[in-house]
């Protein structure tokens, strides 16, 4: 496999983390991420020991769901986890685990690190999608974009500073309001993505410094 072709298959999975993340899972999306190929994807992504419980979660709820009670479910999962804001909730911004201040203030500091990033790379959050920059799926879906456009030196320090700084606090936030749940391992899996990712990336990195 080219190198071509390592990095869209990683911007591939970036992507999909981001959609996860981006919105709850109605039925098309239900139908695109139980069909054959996803099936093969899902597959292939468990071989690897760090992301084999997580992936088998995810795998056994989306296969599991068999109505649109389920679904309903799956989607007052994922408002009450990442939209209401409480206590119970485990919001997906960067600001929130990074600021260090008592009560930090969405749109802050690194919404606009991230507005500029996509600035710089000519990109914006979509309009349908009125969120902070610093939203997980906004992150996970710019570092797809690294994938295939930059260099790892780039897509390293992206990763290392931006959402890896943050992810483990955010898990363990989510994890206390949603134990062993379906967002649970798909947050799960991100980190053990992003770590495995970084792992490869600073050898390479390292060789061209």
């Amino acid at each position: 496999m080219s190198q071509v072709d390592i990095n869209h298959a990683r911007a591939l999975v970036y992507q999909l983390l981001s959609s996860l993340f981006a919105r709850e899972v109605d039925e098309q999306r239900l139908k695109e991420l139980t069909s054959e190929a996803a099936q093969q994807f899902w597959e292939q992504l468990s071989l690897e020991a760090n992301f084999t419980q997580s992936v088998d979660k995810i795998r056994s709820t989306l296969n599991g769901i068999k109505d649109d009670e389920a679904l309903l479910e799956l989607a007052e999962d994922y408002c009450g986890l990442f939209l209401v804001g409480t206590k119970h909730s485990a919001s997906p911004y960067a600001s929130l685990y990074l600021s260090g201040e008592d009560e930090p203030l969405l749109f802050g500091e690194q919404h606009q690190q991230m507005s500029e990033f996509l600035h710089q790379s000519k990109l914006q959050v979509q309009s349908h999608f009125p969120e902070p920059a610093d939203h997980l799926a906004v992150m996970l879906a710019y570092m797809a974009h690294l994938c295939c456009h930059s260099e790892d030196s780039v897509q390293l320090s992206f990763l290392q500073t931006c959402v890896d700084s943050w992810l483990a606090k955010f898990i363990n936030q989510l994890t206390q309001c949603h134990k062993n749940g379906f967002y649970s391992a798909v947050a799960t899996l991100t980190l053990a993505w992003v770590k495995q990712d970084i792992a490869q990336l600073e050898p390479a990195v390292a060789v061209i410094s």
